[in-house]
Protein backbone atom coordinates (compact mmCIF):
# COMPACT_ATOMS: atom_id res chain seq x y z
CA UNK A 1 0.00 0.00 0.00
CA UNK A 2 1.43 3.85 -0.95
CA UNK A 3 1.61 6.49 1.41
CA UNK A 4 -0.99 8.39 0.40
CA UNK A 5 -3.48 4.76 0.34
CA UNK A 6 -1.95 4.46 4.05
CA UNK A 7 -2.67 7.55 5.05
CA UNK A 8 -6.15 7.64 4.01
CA UNK A 9 -6.81 4.67 5.74
CA UNK A 10 -6.85 6.63 9.22
CA UNK A 11 -7.69 10.47 7.95
CA UNK A 12 -10.71 12.30 6.85
CA UNK A 13 -10.94 12.68 2.97
CA UNK A 14 -10.87 16.76 3.91
CA UNK A 15 -7.20 16.33 5.91
CA UNK A 16 -5.44 14.98 2.72
CA UNK A 17 -4.15 17.01 0.29
CA UNK A 18 -2.25 16.00 -2.89
CA UNK A 19 -3.23 18.24 -6.06
CA UNK A 20 0.69 19.62 -6.79
CA UNK A 21 -0.48 23.19 -7.16
CA UNK A 22 -1.87 23.07 -3.59
CA UNK A 23 0.70 21.20 -1.72
CA UNK A 24 3.44 23.37 -3.68
CA UNK A 25 2.04 26.28 -1.53
CA UNK A 26 3.11 24.57 1.05
CA UNK A 27 6.32 24.09 0.43
CA UNK A 28 8.45 27.11 2.59
CA UNK A 29 7.59 29.79 4.98
CA UNK A 30 8.72 33.57 4.49
CA UNK A 31 12.67 33.15 4.59
CA UNK A 32 14.71 33.94 1.53
CA UNK A 33 17.60 32.32 0.70
CA UNK A 34 16.54 28.84 2.19
CA UNK A 35 16.14 25.90 -0.18
CA UNK A 36 12.07 24.22 -0.26
CA UNK A 37 11.85 20.28 -1.53
CA UNK A 38 8.28 19.23 -3.10
CA UNK A 39 6.27 17.88 -0.45
CA UNK A 40 4.43 14.65 -1.40
CA UNK A 41 1.09 15.42 0.19
CA UNK A 42 -0.35 17.76 3.10
CA UNK A 43 -2.11 16.75 6.05
CA UNK A 44 -4.35 18.67 7.81
CA UNK A 45 -5.08 16.72 11.48
CA UNK A 46 -7.99 18.00 13.46
CA UNK A 47 -7.55 15.67 16.52
CA UNK A 48 -4.11 14.06 18.47
CA UNK A 49 -5.05 10.86 16.96
CA UNK A 50 -4.96 11.73 13.42
CA UNK A 51 -1.94 13.04 14.06
CA UNK A 52 -0.33 9.70 15.82
CA UNK A 53 -1.74 7.90 12.72
CA UNK A 54 0.32 10.13 10.50
CA UNK A 55 3.64 9.70 12.26
CA UNK A 56 3.09 5.64 12.61
CA UNK A 57 3.13 5.67 9.35
CA UNK A 58 5.62 8.17 8.09
CA UNK A 59 7.74 5.82 10.37
CA UNK A 60 7.07 2.60 8.84
CA UNK A 61 7.32 4.05 5.51
CA UNK A 62 10.31 5.93 6.64
CA UNK A 63 8.96 9.13 5.36
CA UNK A 64 10.21 12.70 6.30
CA UNK A 65 7.51 14.65 8.03
CA UNK A 66 7.84 18.76 8.22
CA UNK A 67 5.57 20.04 11.06
CA UNK A 68 3.84 23.62 10.13
CA UNK A 69 2.10 25.95 11.52
CA UNK A 70 1.05 29.34 9.74
CA UNK A 71 4.60 29.30 7.59
CA UNK A 72 5.42 32.87 9.03
CA UNK A 73 8.86 32.48 10.09
CA UNK A 74 11.42 33.90 8.80
CA UNK A 75 14.34 30.86 8.99
CA UNK A 76 13.51 27.83 6.62
CA UNK A 77 12.20 25.99 9.86
CA UNK A 78 9.01 25.20 8.18
CA UNK A 79 10.32 24.49 4.48
CA UNK A 80 9.44 20.91 3.06
CA UNK A 81 11.64 18.60 2.49
CA UNK A 82 11.17 16.39 -1.38
CA UNK A 83 8.67 13.72 -0.83
CA UNK A 84 7.88 14.38 2.81
CA UNK A 85 4.52 14.98 4.79
CA UNK A 86 3.62 18.42 5.50
CA UNK A 87 1.86 18.23 8.74
CA UNK A 88 -0.05 21.44 8.66
CA UNK A 89 -1.31 21.62 12.63
CA UNK A 90 -3.74 24.58 11.44
CA UNK A 91 -6.66 23.20 11.96
CA UNK A 92 -5.83 21.94 15.93
CA UNK A 93 -7.12 25.51 16.82
CA UNK A 94 -9.38 24.98 19.76
CA UNK A 95 -8.67 26.90 23.06
CA UNK A 96 -9.37 24.07 25.15
CA UNK A 97 -9.66 25.48 28.72
CA UNK A 98 -8.86 28.85 30.55
CA UNK A 99 -8.57 28.91 34.13
CA UNK A 100 -8.58 32.27 35.88
CA UNK A 101 -7.83 30.45 39.33
CA UNK A 102 -4.24 28.51 37.99
CA UNK A 103 -4.00 30.93 35.72
CA UNK A 104 -3.35 28.91 32.63
CA UNK A 105 -4.77 27.94 29.18
CA UNK A 106 -4.52 25.00 27.46
CA UNK A 107 -4.87 25.07 23.66
CA UNK A 108 -4.16 23.09 20.41
CA UNK A 109 -1.16 24.32 17.95
CA UNK A 110 -2.78 25.83 15.60
CA UNK A 111 -4.70 28.79 17.74
CA UNK A 112 -3.94 32.16 16.71
CA UNK A 113 -1.77 33.84 18.87
CA UNK A 114 -4.42 36.83 19.17
CA UNK A 115 -6.64 35.15 19.01
CA UNK A 116 -5.76 33.36 22.28
CA UNK A 117 -5.11 37.48 23.58
CA UNK A 118 -8.21 38.16 23.21
CA UNK A 119 -9.67 35.04 24.72
CA UNK A 120 -8.20 35.50 27.84
CA UNK A 121 -8.58 38.99 28.24
CA UNK A 122 -11.82 38.69 28.45
CA UNK A 123 -11.25 36.95 31.71
CA UNK A 124 -8.99 39.52 33.09
CA UNK A 125 -5.91 37.53 32.17
CA UNK A 126 -2.85 38.05 29.84
CA UNK A 127 -0.53 35.85 27.40
CA UNK A 128 2.47 38.16 27.26
CA UNK A 129 4.34 36.83 24.00
CA UNK A 130 3.33 38.79 20.96
CA UNK A 131 5.48 38.52 18.13
CA UNK A 132 5.13 40.94 15.12
CA UNK A 133 2.90 38.50 13.43
CA UNK A 134 0.88 37.71 16.20
CA UNK A 135 -2.41 37.72 13.61
CA UNK A 136 -1.90 35.28 12.04
CA UNK A 137 1.01 33.27 13.83
CA UNK A 138 0.26 30.08 15.64
CA UNK A 139 1.26 29.15 19.59
CA UNK A 140 2.56 25.93 18.04
CA UNK A 141 4.90 27.85 15.54
CA UNK A 142 6.08 30.23 18.70
CA UNK A 143 6.74 27.06 20.78
CA UNK A 144 8.65 25.79 17.75
CA UNK A 145 10.42 28.76 17.52
CA UNK A 146 10.50 30.00 20.58
CA UNK A 147 9.66 33.25 19.95
CA UNK A 148 9.55 36.91 21.47
CA UNK A 149 8.19 40.02 20.76
CA UNK A 150 7.76 43.59 21.52
CA UNK A 151 7.00 42.92 25.58
CA UNK A 152 9.96 40.34 26.20
CA UNK A 153 12.26 43.14 28.08
CA UNK A 154 9.78 42.88 30.90
CA UNK A 155 7.63 39.75 30.61
CA UNK A 156 10.07 37.65 28.95
CA UNK A 157 9.60 35.06 26.02
CA UNK A 158 7.06 32.08 24.76
CA UNK A 159 9.31 29.68 27.20
CA UNK A 160 8.74 31.44 29.63
CA UNK A 161 4.66 30.17 29.48
CA UNK A 162 5.11 26.86 28.47
CA UNK A 163 4.01 24.96 31.34
CA UNK A 164 3.37 21.56 29.96
CA UNK A 165 2.90 20.02 26.51
CA UNK A 166 1.41 16.86 24.51
CA UNK A 167 4.08 16.18 22.17
CA UNK A 168 3.48 12.96 19.68
CA UNK A 169 7.00 11.14 19.06
CA UNK A 170 8.43 10.02 15.57
CA UNK A 171 6.84 6.45 16.18
CA UNK A 172 3.41 8.31 16.96
CA UNK A 173 3.43 7.59 20.97
CA UNK A 174 2.04 10.13 22.96
CA UNK A 175 3.54 11.61 25.95
CA UNK A 176 2.81 14.56 27.97
CA UNK A 177 5.85 17.00 29.65
CA UNK A 178 5.97 19.59 32.80
CA UNK A 179 2.55 20.12 34.60
CA UNK A 180 -0.25 22.88 35.40
CA UNK A 181 0.89 23.53 38.80
CA UNK A 182 2.24 26.75 39.94
CA UNK A 183 5.77 24.85 40.58
CA UNK A 184 7.42 21.65 39.10
CA UNK A 185 10.33 20.11 39.10
CA UNK A 186 10.15 16.51 38.67
CA UNK A 187 12.94 14.77 36.41
CA UNK A 188 14.07 16.42 33.54
CA UNK A 189 12.48 19.56 31.90
CA UNK A 190 11.63 18.09 28.58
CA UNK A 191 8.77 20.96 28.17
CA UNK A 192 11.94 23.64 27.84
CA UNK A 193 13.69 20.95 25.47
CA UNK A 194 11.00 20.80 23.15
CA UNK A 195 10.77 24.86 23.08
CA UNK A 196 12.68 25.90 20.40
CA UNK A 197 13.10 22.28 18.92
CA UNK A 198 11.62 23.71 15.29
CA UNK A 199 9.66 20.71 15.68
CA UNK A 200 12.69 18.30 15.26
CA UNK A 201 12.09 16.05 18.13
CA UNK A 202 8.62 15.54 18.32
CA UNK A 203 4.95 17.05 17.21
CA UNK A 204 3.15 19.35 19.79
CA UNK A 205 -0.60 18.17 20.13
CA UNK A 206 -1.25 20.51 22.98
CA UNK A 207 -0.29 23.43 25.39
CA UNK A 208 -0.45 24.30 28.64
CA UNK A 209 0.22 27.92 28.79
CA UNK A 210 0.89 30.30 31.60
CA UNK A 211 -1.12 33.56 31.96
CA UNK A 212 -1.23 36.69 34.15
CA UNK A 213 -3.33 39.27 35.72
CA UNK A 214 -4.07 41.65 32.64
CA UNK A 215 -2.11 44.76 33.30
CA UNK A 216 -2.93 48.53 33.28
CA UNK A 217 -3.24 50.15 29.79
CA UNK A 218 0.26 50.96 28.55
CA UNK A 219 1.78 54.64 28.42
CA UNK A 220 4.65 55.80 25.71
CA UNK A 221 7.60 57.97 24.75
CA UNK A 222 9.30 58.87 22.16
CA UNK A 223 13.06 60.22 22.27
CA UNK A 224 15.08 61.40 19.55
CA UNK A 225 18.90 60.74 19.53
CA UNK A 226 21.44 62.25 17.14
CA UNK A 227 24.02 59.25 17.52
CA UNK A 228 23.57 55.72 17.58
CA UNK A 229 26.34 56.06 21.05
CA UNK A 230 23.64 58.36 22.48
CA UNK A 231 20.62 56.29 21.57
CA UNK A 232 22.60 53.13 23.40
CA UNK A 233 23.62 55.02 26.17
CA UNK A 234 20.13 56.01 27.33
CA UNK A 235 19.26 52.26 26.82
CA UNK A 236 21.92 51.28 29.27
CA UNK A 237 20.46 54.02 31.92
CA UNK A 238 17.45 53.24 31.95
CA UNK A 239 18.42 49.13 32.52
CA UNK A 240 21.10 50.23 34.96
CA UNK A 241 18.69 52.59 36.95
CA UNK A 242 16.37 49.29 37.89
CA UNK A 243 13.46 50.40 35.49
CA UNK A 244 11.49 47.83 33.97
CA UNK A 245 9.69 49.10 30.74
CA UNK A 246 6.65 47.08 29.08
CA UNK A 247 8.15 47.71 25.80
CA UNK A 248 11.72 49.45 24.69
CA UNK A 249 12.05 49.40 21.24
CA UNK A 250 14.50 51.87 18.70
CA UNK A 251 14.47 52.18 15.48
CA UNK A 252 17.10 53.43 12.99
CA UNK A 253 16.81 56.53 10.59
CA UNK A 254 16.52 54.26 7.60
CA UNK A 255 13.88 52.73 9.30
CA UNK A 256 12.16 55.62 10.46
CA UNK A 257 12.27 57.03 6.86
CA UNK A 258 10.86 53.98 5.40
CA UNK A 259 7.46 54.26 7.88
CA UNK A 260 7.33 57.57 6.71
CA UNK A 261 7.23 56.97 3.14
CA UNK A 262 4.82 54.19 3.54
CA UNK A 263 2.44 55.45 6.05
CA UNK A 264 3.11 59.57 6.35
CA UNK A 265 3.21 59.13 9.97
CA UNK A 266 5.44 62.26 10.21
CA UNK A 267 8.33 60.93 12.60
CA UNK A 268 11.63 63.05 12.56
CA UNK A 269 13.74 61.96 9.71
CA UNK A 270 16.88 64.40 10.74
CA UNK A 271 16.87 61.88 13.25
CA UNK A 272 19.59 59.20 13.78
CA UNK A 273 17.66 56.98 16.46
CA UNK A 274 14.14 57.01 17.82
CA UNK A 275 13.51 55.06 21.26
CA UNK A 276 10.27 53.93 22.12
CA UNK A 277 9.63 53.33 25.74
CA UNK A 278 6.18 52.17 27.42
CA UNK A 279 4.96 51.57 30.93
CA UNK A 280 1.80 49.70 32.02
CA UNK A 281 2.73 50.58 35.64
CA UNK A 282 -0.20 51.78 37.59
CA UNK A 283 1.62 55.08 37.51
CA UNK A 284 2.87 55.12 33.95
CA UNK A 285 3.15 59.08 33.67
CA UNK A 286 6.04 59.18 36.71
CA UNK A 287 7.65 56.39 35.06
CA UNK A 288 7.78 57.93 31.48
CA UNK A 289 9.46 61.18 32.96
CA UNK A 290 11.98 59.05 35.04
CA UNK A 291 12.91 57.38 31.79
CA UNK A 292 12.70 61.00 29.66
CA UNK A 293 14.84 62.39 32.53
CA UNK A 294 17.57 59.71 31.23
CA UNK A 295 17.32 59.87 27.74
CA UNK A 296 17.97 63.71 28.13
CA UNK A 297 20.61 62.96 30.17
CA UNK A 298 22.35 60.69 27.45
CA UNK A 299 21.69 63.53 24.72
CA UNK A 300 18.48 62.90 23.66
CA UNK A 301 17.68 65.90 21.74
CA UNK A 302 13.85 65.77 22.44
CA UNK A 303 11.64 63.41 24.42
CA UNK A 304 7.77 63.10 23.74
CA UNK A 305 5.78 61.87 26.18
CA UNK A 306 1.99 60.28 24.80
CA UNK A 307 -0.87 62.05 26.55
CA UNK A 308 -2.91 59.01 26.57
CA UNK A 309 -3.31 55.22 25.10
CA UNK A 310 -4.72 56.35 21.76
CA UNK A 311 -1.22 58.83 21.45
CA UNK A 312 0.69 55.52 22.85
CA UNK A 313 -0.29 53.69 20.37
CA UNK A 314 0.02 55.72 17.14
CA UNK A 315 3.50 55.99 17.86
CA UNK A 316 4.21 51.74 18.80
CA UNK A 317 2.34 51.81 15.52
CA UNK A 318 5.11 53.43 13.48
CA UNK A 319 7.32 50.37 15.27
CA UNK A 320 5.23 47.71 14.06
CA UNK A 321 5.68 48.82 10.67
CA UNK A 322 8.96 48.65 10.41
CA UNK A 323 9.45 44.96 8.71
CA UNK A 324 6.15 45.92 5.71
CA UNK A 325 7.90 49.93 4.92
CA UNK A 326 11.24 47.94 4.44
CA UNK A 327 9.96 45.27 2.51
CA UNK A 328 8.89 48.48 -0.24
CA UNK A 329 12.52 49.27 -0.57
CA UNK A 330 13.73 46.25 -2.23
CA UNK A 331 11.76 43.32 -3.97
CA UNK A 332 13.78 40.90 -1.46
CA UNK A 333 14.70 41.97 2.32
CA UNK A 334 16.61 39.32 4.44
CA UNK A 335 15.28 39.46 7.64
CA UNK A 336 18.58 38.77 10.52
CA UNK A 337 17.89 38.14 14.10
CA UNK A 338 21.05 38.64 16.05
CA UNK A 339 20.96 39.20 19.97
CA UNK A 340 23.44 41.76 21.83
CA UNK A 341 24.26 41.73 25.56
CA UNK A 342 22.48 45.34 26.02
CA UNK A 343 26.08 46.75 26.74
CA UNK A 344 27.02 46.34 23.57
CA UNK A 345 23.78 47.13 21.49
CA UNK A 346 25.49 50.70 20.11
CA UNK A 347 28.23 48.51 18.87
CA UNK A 348 26.04 46.01 17.11
CA UNK A 349 24.04 48.96 15.60
CA UNK A 350 27.24 50.93 14.24
CA UNK A 351 28.62 47.91 12.90
CA UNK A 352 25.36 46.69 11.14
CA UNK A 353 25.98 50.70 8.99
CA UNK A 354 29.18 49.88 9.01
CA UNK A 355 28.64 46.71 6.80
CA UNK A 356 25.94 48.52 4.67
CA UNK A 357 28.06 51.16 3.61
CA UNK A 358 30.49 48.44 2.87
CA UNK A 359 28.04 46.05 0.69
CA UNK A 360 26.67 49.39 -0.50
CA UNK A 361 23.14 48.28 0.19
CA UNK A 362 20.05 49.50 2.47
CA UNK A 363 19.42 48.07 5.72
CA UNK A 364 17.46 49.08 7.94
CA UNK A 365 17.76 47.92 12.11
CA UNK A 366 15.10 48.08 14.22
CA UNK A 367 15.47 46.26 17.67
CA UNK A 368 14.01 45.50 21.02
CA UNK A 369 16.20 47.79 22.49
CA UNK A 370 15.42 46.37 26.07
CA UNK A 371 16.83 42.68 25.44
CA UNK A 372 19.53 43.39 23.07
CA UNK A 373 17.72 41.93 20.05
CA UNK A 374 18.03 43.66 17.01
CA UNK A 375 16.97 43.10 13.20
CA UNK A 376 19.19 44.32 10.66
CA UNK A 377 16.87 44.25 7.71
CA UNK A 378 19.20 43.59 4.48
CA UNK A 379 16.90 45.49 1.38
CA UNK A 380 18.13 44.31 -2.52
CA UNK A 381 17.27 42.88 -5.68
CA UNK A 382 17.56 39.30 -6.30
CA UNK A 383 17.78 39.70 -9.99
CA UNK A 384 20.80 41.33 -9.76
CA UNK A 385 23.10 38.72 -8.99
CA UNK A 386 25.93 40.93 -8.42
CA UNK A 387 23.50 42.75 -5.55
CA UNK A 388 22.31 39.18 -4.11
CA UNK A 389 25.68 37.95 -3.75
CA UNK A 390 26.29 41.54 -1.38
CA UNK A 391 23.00 40.65 0.53
CA UNK A 392 24.49 37.31 1.32
CA UNK A 393 28.08 38.52 2.66
CA UNK A 394 26.47 41.43 4.56
CA UNK A 395 23.51 39.20 6.03
CA UNK A 396 26.76 36.61 7.20
CA UNK A 397 29.07 39.47 8.51
CA UNK A 398 26.43 40.53 10.71
CA UNK A 399 26.08 37.29 12.45
CA UNK A 400 29.67 37.63 12.34
CA UNK A 401 29.89 40.52 14.56
CA UNK A 402 26.57 39.46 16.87
CA UNK A 403 29.05 36.69 17.61
CA UNK A 404 32.11 38.79 18.24
CA UNK A 405 29.88 40.92 20.69
CA UNK A 406 29.15 37.98 22.68
CA UNK A 407 25.40 37.88 21.45
CA UNK A 408 23.84 34.74 19.51
CA UNK A 409 22.91 34.27 15.89
CA UNK A 410 18.71 34.48 16.80
CA UNK A 411 16.86 35.82 19.79
CA UNK A 412 13.97 34.66 18.94
CA UNK A 413 13.22 33.67 14.92
CA UNK A 414 15.44 30.07 14.91
CA UNK A 415 17.79 28.80 13.20
CA UNK A 416 15.76 26.52 10.18
CA UNK A 417 17.55 26.12 7.42
CA UNK A 418 18.83 29.68 7.19
CA UNK A 419 21.29 30.05 10.21
CA UNK A 420 22.48 26.38 10.39
CA UNK A 421 25.97 26.60 9.20
CA UNK A 422 26.07 29.75 11.93
CA UNK A 423 24.72 27.65 15.10
CA UNK A 424 27.20 25.13 14.62
CA UNK A 425 30.16 28.09 14.56
CA UNK A 426 28.23 29.40 17.84
CA UNK A 427 27.78 26.70 19.53
CA UNK A 428 30.98 24.54 18.79
CA UNK A 429 31.79 20.84 17.66
CA UNK A 430 31.53 19.41 21.37
CA UNK A 431 28.03 21.15 21.69
CA UNK A 432 26.63 20.06 17.97
CA UNK A 433 27.28 16.43 18.92
CA UNK A 434 25.70 16.57 22.10
CA UNK A 435 22.63 18.48 20.12
CA UNK A 436 22.48 15.03 17.57
CA UNK A 437 22.65 13.38 20.57
CA UNK A 438 19.15 14.47 21.78
CA UNK A 439 17.93 14.37 18.52
CA UNK A 440 19.04 10.37 18.11
CA UNK A 441 17.11 9.24 21.46
CA UNK A 442 13.86 10.99 19.97
CA UNK A 443 13.66 10.43 16.30
CA UNK A 444 15.80 7.75 15.91
CA UNK A 445 15.00 7.45 11.86
CA UNK A 446 15.96 10.91 11.31
CA UNK A 447 12.07 11.87 9.82
CA UNK A 448 11.19 14.60 11.88
CA UNK A 449 11.96 18.68 9.93
CA UNK A 450 15.38 16.74 8.43
CA UNK A 451 17.96 19.19 7.25
CA UNK A 452 17.07 22.04 9.88
CA UNK A 453 18.95 22.93 13.08
CA UNK A 454 22.21 20.88 12.13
Amino acid sequence: MDLIARLRAGLPGEALLTDPDVTGSYARDMANFCDAGTPAVVVLPRTVEQVQHVMRTATELRVPVVPQGARTGVSGAANATDGCIVLSLVKMDRILEINPVDRIAVVEPGVVNAVLSRAVNEHGLYYPPDPSSWETCTIGGNIGTAAGGLCCVKYGVTAEYVLGLEVVLADGRLIKTGRRTAKGVAGYDLTRLFVGSEGSLGVVVRATLALKPEPPQQLALVAEFGSISAAGDAVCRIMAEGHAPSLLELMDRTSVRAVNAMAQMGLPETTEVLLLAAFDTPDPAADLAAVGALCEAAGATQVVPAENAAESELLLQARRLTFTALERIKPAMLIDDVCVPRSQLAAMLEGAAAVAEKYDLTIGVCAHAGDGNTHPLVCFDPADPDEERRARESFDAIMALGLQLGGTITGEHGVGVLKKEWLARELGPDAVELHRGIKQVFDPLGLLNPGKLF
